[in-house]
């Protein structure tokens, strides 16, 4: 793996970090809402991650690359689905809202705020590791030039 290589996986790390902190940031907005545009309450979001698919021929080219000795590369981590939270909507006693259901009860969101801090910590401290990758994989890259 080359230098590149190593940078691509920090952005590729980077991308995903901060595509996860926007939908933390979604579900602490709608920690409140009841009614959504498909009906009922918002449902918690969740992003699953993964390896960066590589197409074909990217990979018959670190094939050919392994066979003659040198160590292919391309990798990282994407963003691969959003998914939304099963778990159940909590149900609140409030007759005076406009969502109530006949016997006053309103399902609410399944978003947690303790939770989606944890994740939102979680989250930038992963986001914070991939930036220091970088910038090391970057300071190498400047030493190696710098050598003579």
């Amino acid at each position: 793996m080359g230098f590149d290589d190593a940078l691509e996986i920090s952005v590729s790390g980077v991308e995903a970090q901060r595509r996860t902190m926007e939908l933390i940031s979604s579900n602490l907005a709608n920690i409140s809402t009841t009614r959504t545009a498909f009906g009922g309450p918002y449902r918690r979001k969740i992003a699953v991650l993964g390896e960066k698919q590589i197409s074909f021929d990217q990979a018959l080219g670190e094939a050919q690359l392994r066979l003659t000795g040198t160590a292919g590369g391309n990798g990282g981590v994407a963003v691969l689905d959003v998914v939304e939270d099963s778990s159940p909507l909590p149900k609140v006693y409030n007759p005076g809202h406009p969502d109530a259901d006949e016997n006053g009860y309103v399902q609410m969101p399944n978003v947690n705020m303790s939770n989606e801090m944890i994740d939102m910590i979680m989250t930038s401290r992963l986001y914070e590791a991939n930036i220091t990758a970088f910038n090391a994989t970057k300071k190498m890259m400047q030493d190696t030039l710098a050598i003579q």
